[in-house]
C-alpha cells in the first residue's frame, strides 16, 4: 500500500528495470537543506480523519486535525542553534526533515519507509548500489508515543538507523535484542509504574480501580503497575481498556463501571486523547468525588483542569527546564513566514480565526492586526518546558554522535561516508 514498487512490463529483458512508488510521498511538515539532514517525527497532529476505501483507487493521502506544534518547532530550533556553533559540527551545516505522524501507526510506517529510502519516485537497477542502500537521514528525533515508536524501530533498526524517541516510555523498548537502534531521553516506564504503586500504599488506599489506553503504553504500563501493586497488598476492583477509535458505547461502558464500583481511587494510564473522552463521557452522569493517579501523559497537561472530578489528581511529571532563546523563537513569526509552510499557515489561521492572503481558506483576511505574543495557546506556552526539552536534548544527542563520526579535534568533513549504524 505504501511503497510498492511496480515494473514496467514493456522494458525487454536487455533494458534496465525501472521501479516507480505507487503512491505519493508524504512530504515533511517542516524541512531545511543541509550537509547532513536529521529526521523528525511528532504527532503534530492528533487524529486522523477516518475513510472508507473502495480499493477500486488508490487511497487519498491521510488527513489529519488537531495540533501540537511546540515540539516540532522545537527540533527546528535545536538545529538552528547546533549550527551557529563553532564547538560542535564547526563548518557543517545540519539540515531536518521533520514529519507528522497524526499519532498513528499507518503514518508513521509510511515515513519510516522515506526515511529509509528517500523521497525519489523512480529508481532503476542502473542506479549504483551505493546510492540505493544509504538512508535518506543518518538518525531520527521521534515518534511521540510508544506504538508508532515500536512499529517504526522494528523497520528502522534493520538498517541501523538510530531512533531517538522523546516521549515514548512503553518499558518493552529498552529490549535491545528487539530494538538495539532506539534510544530515548525519557525513561522507560517501569520505573514510573513502581512509583505510583508506592504512592498509592504510602496513602493506605488498598481498594482501586484502573484504566489504561489500548496502546504499547497503556497496556505495558498498567501491567507493570499491577504487578507492583499485588507486591505491596493493593487490590484492584476492576481494569478497564479503551482506545480513542472505538465505538461510543466502549467509553460508556467503561464509565458506567466506574459509577458503579465502590473504589473510589483510580490509576489512569491514558493517553490524554482517551483521558478526555473519559471524562467528557463521565461529567454528563458524574460519579462520587474520586481520587485520580496519573500517568505522565496527562497528570501535568493542562487541559484536564477545567474538569473539577480531576481536582487533586497526583502523579509524577516530567522536570521543568528552561532553553533560553526557544520562546523568542517561536514568537518570531510573522504572516510572511507563515505563508511559506502550510502548517504554520494552517497555525496561523486557526489561532487568529482569520485567512492569510494567498491561501485559500474561508475565513475573514488577517488585516495585520493580529499579535501573537497575545496568544495563549500551547505553543507559546513556555514556562513550563518539560516534553520539549526531551526534543531538544534528543537532536543534541544525534548531533554529537555525528560530531563523532566525522570530526576529529580541529574540523569536521562534510564529505565524509558513514552508514547510519556508525551514529
Amino acid at each position: 500500500m505504501l511503497w510498492i514498487t511496480g515494473l514496467n512490463p514493456a522494458e525487454s529483458k536487455s533494458d534496465p528495470v525501472s521501479c516507480r512508488l505507487w503512491t505519493e510521498p508524504q512530504m515533511p511538515r517542516l524541512y531545511k537543506t543541509g550537509d547532513f539532514v536529521m529526521g523528525g517525527i511528532f504527532a503534530i497532529h492528533y487524529y486522523m480523519r477516518s475513510e472508507q476505501n473502495t480499493y477500486t483507487r488508490q487511497p487519498l493521502q491521510p488527513q489529519c486535525s488537531g495540533r501540537e506544534l511546540r515540539f516540532a518547532r522545537a527540533m527546528e530550533f535545536t538545529i538552528h542553534e547546533i549550527n551557529n556553533r563553532t564547538d560542535l559540527l564547526p563548518g557543517i551545516t545540519l539540515g531536518y526533515q521533520i514529519h507528522d505522524s497524526c499519532s498513528e501507526v499507518p503514518m508513521a510506517v509510511k515515513v519510516a519507509f522515506q526515511f529509509a529510502n528517500g523521497m525519489e519516485p523512480f529508481f532503476s537497477d542502473t542506479d549504483s548500489c551505493s546510492k540505493s542502500a544509504s538512508a535518506a537521514v543518518p538518525a531520527l528525533v521521534g515518534e511521540t508515543a510508544s506504538t508508532p515508536s515500536i512499529t517504526m524501530t522494528r523497520m528502522l533498526g534493520l538498517f541501523g538507523i538510530p531512533q531517538v524517541s522523546h516521549y515514548a516510555t512503553c518499558a518493552c523498548l529498552s529490549d535491545k535484542r528487539q530494538y538495539p537502534a532506539f534510544f530515548r531521553t525519557i525513561p522507560s516506564d517501569h520505573h514510573q509504574a513502581a512509583a505510583l504503586a508506592k504512592i498509592v500504599r504510602h496513602f493506605d488506599w488498598t481498594w482501586i480501580g484502573a484504566v489504561r489506553s489500548d496502546t504499547a503504553y497503556g497496556n505495558n504500563g498498567m501491567a507493570s503497575f499491577l504487578k507492583a501493586a499485588e507486591e505491596l497488598g493493593i487490590c484492584v476492583e476492576y481494569s478497564e481498556v479503551f482506545y480513542r477509535t472505538e465505538p461510543r458505547s466502549k467509553v460508556e461502558r467503561v464509565a458506567d463501571v466506574i459509577r458503579r464500583s465502590t473504589a473510589r481511587v483510580i490509576v489512569a494510564f491514558v493517553h490524554e486523547g482517551e483521558l478526555k473522552l473519559l471524562l467528557e463521557e463521565l461529567t454528563r452522569q458524574p460519579p462520587p468525588p474520586l481520587q485520580w493517579i496519573g500517568s505522565e501523559a496527562w497528570i501535568i497537561d493542562p487541559e484536564f483542569l477545567r474538569f473539577n472530578m480531576c481536582a487533586g489528581a497526583i502523579g509524577f511529571g516530567i522536570p521543568r527546564s528552561v532553553i533560553p532563546g526557544l520562546r523568542e523563537f517561536l514568537l518570531d513569526l510573522s504572516p510572511e513566514q507563515a505563508l511559506k509552510s502550510p502548517l504554520l499557515t494552517e497555525f496561523w489561521e486557526s489561532s487568529f480565526s482569520c485567512s492569510l492572503k494567498g491561501s485559500s481558506g474561508g475565513a475573514r483576511e488577517c488585516d495585520g492586526s493580529e499579535d501573537i505574543r497575545a496568544l495563549q495557546n500551547p505553543y507559546t506556552e513556555t514556562s513550563q518546558l518539560r516534553v520539549t526539552n526531551m526534543v531538544y536534548k534528543a537532536a543534541y544527542a544525534i548531533a554529537h554522535a555525528i560530531h563523532g563520526v566525522i570530526c576529529n579535534d580541529t574540523q569536521c568533513d562534510k564529505s565524509a561516508k558513514f552508514t547510519p549504524w556508525q551514529v
